[in-house]
């Protein structure tokens, strides 16, 4: 059998504010149905729960399995705009990654959407330290944004050199097309996805495209070093 045969990208999967592995994967199902031939993607739940919205609608997860990243209140509360020296629950999530990198991977590439975007940021920072155990190639980062945490400056404190696919919406009203586009400026070379929708992965033609060959390039070089490898 050819390696392009068997060789397939693993990408971890890591979901936004108030959702969980299960509805993320849920969510994910035209995007996982258009690249499963390039590849296979793992799912993973964040280790802070989440409080039920009072009055508000649930239907994410009416169970309330709804889980998030960090705070950024001390009243276990979330929200993309607050500029806050709080970061509640973020040591759980970086304890969480480490065994997730050591226990699961290695992945090829991670994929984050809202505020699972913005951890696949740090994800990216982080990985160009010297020893980081977060070793992967790429990133695709849908409706990302810069944290207003000041408990999070250290990660766009130099350039971010991890290859990415930034995807962000006309229309989204959650995370503003504007924030998005100013992430942007701590990575270099960023490849940018703009489509004409809101706050959810997009996966019509277009995307589609976009998507199959940025991960097609990514498999390539994959298979090209298996290839190297095994003939050395």
């Amino acid at each position: 059998m050819a390696a392009s045969d068997k060789c397939i990208l693993k990408i971890l999967c890591i979901h936004g504010y108030r959702q969980n592995a299960k509805s993320f994967r849920e969510r994910t199902g035209s995007l996982r149905k258009i690249l499963k031939k390039h590849a296979e993607f793992v799912f993973i739940t964040a280790p802070n729960s989440v409080p039920p919205l009072e009055g508000g609608d649930n239907t994410e997860n009416p169970n309330n399995d709804q889980y998030g990243w960090w705070f950024s209140r001390q009243d276990d509360y979330f929200n993309a705009g607050d500029q806050t020296d709080v970061s509640k629950g973020f040591d759980k999530t970086q304890q969480l990654l480490e065994n997730v990198f050591k226990e699961q991977g290695p992945f090829d590439g991670v994929l984050g959407f809202s505020q699972g975007a913005t951890v696949v940021g740090f994800l990216c920072a982080l990985k160009d330290q010297p020893g980081s155990c977060f070793q992967f190639d790429f990133a695709i980062i849908v409706a990302g944004f810069r944290s207003l945490s000041a408990m999070h400056d250290q990660y766009y404190n130099k350039p971010i050199t991890c290859p990415t696919l930034h995807v962000y919406g006309d229309t989204d009203r959650v995370i503003p097309k504007e924030w998005s586009l100013d992430l942007l400026k701590y990575f270099v070379e960023p490849k940018t996805l703009n489509h004409e929708g809101g706050h959810f992965i997009p996966t019509s033609s277009p995307q589609k495209k976009v998507y199959q060959e940025y991960l097609q390039s990514w498999l390539e070089k994959k298979i090209s070093k298996q290839t190297q490898d095994s003939e050395s």
